[in-house]
């Protein structure tokens, strides 16, 4: 049996962190982004494509796929892997993010989730054993466990109590966890009280686990108050294990996380604003929509060397937008997943050779630092 997941730690800069993990589907590079498959696909594109764009690893959504096609049916297909075609490391979210983006569909006990589903109104039920059984039969590399993912703003109390059922659900998660080739990374909740998040982590890395995820951020709390509480919650966890930071994802965002500590991230960003006519480039966000690329020729990044920058100019995928053509989305999700993983790869040398400040500074003077969508 391949063991669930090793994690070589190979150089620090400062907080951030250069290292490799290995899966039983291969080993990536980190600190990474993963794109988001959250139905079993990428939207927009093939396979192929997320491949030859550099992604080293996707994510998948355990909430999504129990509904349709339910895990039963992928575990007939062969697993996760095989049923999308995919052949590196995936890891799979709980649903507990569903938690507080479906807080109008749904009722929380100590228990479990019942939620209401946005398909046909039938009920689901997600408990922290029944979550662990519907991973195992989608078969990810790394799974996480049901938790309480609450709102901002909440009170003091309210996540103090969310804390207190995380940690519950996490260790009955890691007692019903049965295949020995899964990776389970416990969720250190706490809001943006520094405190409860040390206090979460503390009782979380006493289950010994070969990574640990931060989750409760991008949910609505300003990033000046969100930053401090994620570097408590880095630093609270073990140095010589990965760390996973939940749904968080523009290019001032991975940087910044990366200077804490942060090892993976994930997130729909750069795939939505390729839907939305919005490239990521060094030089920052391209909207293409704006007049002014009626009839640019140039590429979307000079320095790009993905299949649509080699291919196609600026006017033209702004007409594909124009006019309604969905390979529109398809030219700008193959770019904008080729930009994180070009991101990517810079700041792994750059943490490598000991020049992170600096690179990351220079980085977000070009990037910006806000959503682009916007």
């Amino acid at each position: 049996m391949v063991a669930a997941l090793q994690f070589e730690l190979l150089a620090t800069d400062g907080g951030a962190r250069r290292g490799r993990l290995t899966t039983p589907h291969g080993t990536v590079e980190t600190p990474l982004y993963m794109p988001c498959g959250t139905r079993g696909a990428v939207k927009g594109v093939t396979i192929a494509q997320v491949e030859e764009s550099g992604t080293q690893m996707l994510l998948a959504n355990t909430y999504h796929l129990l509904q349709r096609p339910g895990p039963e049916t992928i575990a007939a297909l062969g697993g996760v892997h095989k049923f999308m075609g995919w052949t590196k490391p995936i890891l799979t979210d709980s649903g507990g993010f569903q938690v507080w983006s479906l807080a109008q569909r749904r009722s929380l006990d100590a228990d479990g989730v019942t939620f209401q589903s946005e398909i046909d109104g039938s009920e689901i039920r997600l408990t922290p054993e029944r979550c662990v059984e519907v991973q195992e039969q989608i078969g990810a590399d790394v799974i996480m466990p049901l938790d309480h993912c609450i709102e901002f703003p909440a009170t003091r109390e309210a996540v103090a109590a969310a804390v207190k059922t995380t940690i519950a659900w996490a260790r009955r998660s890691v007692a019903a966890k049965k295949r020995t080739d899964q990776a389970l990374f416990p969720i250190v909740q706490g809001g943006v009280y520094g405190d409860l998040r040390r206090e979460c982590a503390a009782a979380l890395v006493e289950l010994d686990m070969p990574g640990y995820a931060l989750g409760g951020f991008s949910v609505g709390e300003p990033k000046d108050i969100a930053g401090p509480a994620l570097a408590e919650s880095a630093a609270a966890l073990p140095v010589q294990k990965p760390r996973y930071l939940m749904g968080v994802g523009t290019p001032a965002d991975f940087l910044d996380a990366i200077a804490v500590g942060v090892d993976m991230m994930d997130c729909v960003l750069p795939t939505r604003n390729a839907r939305h006519a919005v490239a990521l480039t060094w030089s920052g966000p391209l909207r293409l929509r704006n007049a002014k690329h009626v009839r640019d020729e140039s590429p979307l990044d000079p320095g790009c060397g993905c299949f649509t920058c080699a291919r196609h100019g600026r006017g033209y995928i702004r007409h594909l937008f124009q006019v309604g053509e969905t390979l529109g989305g398809t030219l700008l999700t193959i770019h904008n997943l080729a930009f994180m993983a070009d991101l990517g790869r810079a700041t792994r040398d750059a943490i490598a050779a000991g020049r992170f400040a600096s690179f990351r500074e220079e980085t977000l003077a070009r990037v910006g630092g806000d959503d682009p969508s916007g």
